[in-house]
């Protein structure tokens, strides 16, 4: 940094040395603003081509496009949802063949992956039961047995 602020603000690599750029040959500075200049050229002109014949082609096919746009925009709408239906049935059947595939390597023993979170799961899930059904009996068993001890005082 201390370079870049002594040598006048001249970005310098780590082998330029103040007053290099006036060494260089003013020949080799001639070649290479001659090459900058053809190839920058050269680029322009290409991209003014590319611009003029988009513009013929656009200006061509409007026409075409507003004649024929009561049929191609209903077709191109059609062909959009043809290939949605296609590749989201075509997931929706990876996915089924997938999980058939899975359930039958758990039933035959396999051990496939996620076994045993779906197995702590299910003991979970059978215990949470069990808690419910004896609460349940419980609370049947309260709710009987005290209007049936109200029907015998009667």
């Amino acid at each position: 940094m201390a370079d870049y602020m002594q040598h006048g603000g001249q970005h310098m690599t780590s082998r330029q040395y103040p007053g290099q750029q006036q060494q260089q040959p003013r020949a080799h500075q001639v070649i290479k603003a001659a090459t900058a200049i053809t190839a920058g050229g050269s680029l322009l002109v290409l991209s003014a081509l590319t611009l003029a014949g988009t513009v013929i082609a656009l200006t061509v096919a409007t026409p075409l496009l507003v004649i024929f746009s009561p049929v191609l925009v209903p077709a191109a709408i059609t062909v959009v949802l043809l290939i949605c239906g296609f590749l989201s049935s075509g997931g929706f059947g990876v996915a089924a063949l997938s999980v058939l595939a899975w359930i039958y390597r758990y039933m035959t023993g396999h051990h496939p992956p996620g076994a045993d979170q779906l197995e702590q799961a299910r003991m979970k899930l059978s215990g949470k039961t069990r808690e419910a059904r004896e609460k349940g009996e419980h609370f049947i068993q309260q709710a009987t047995g005290g209007t049936h001890a109200t029907q015998q005082s009667s």
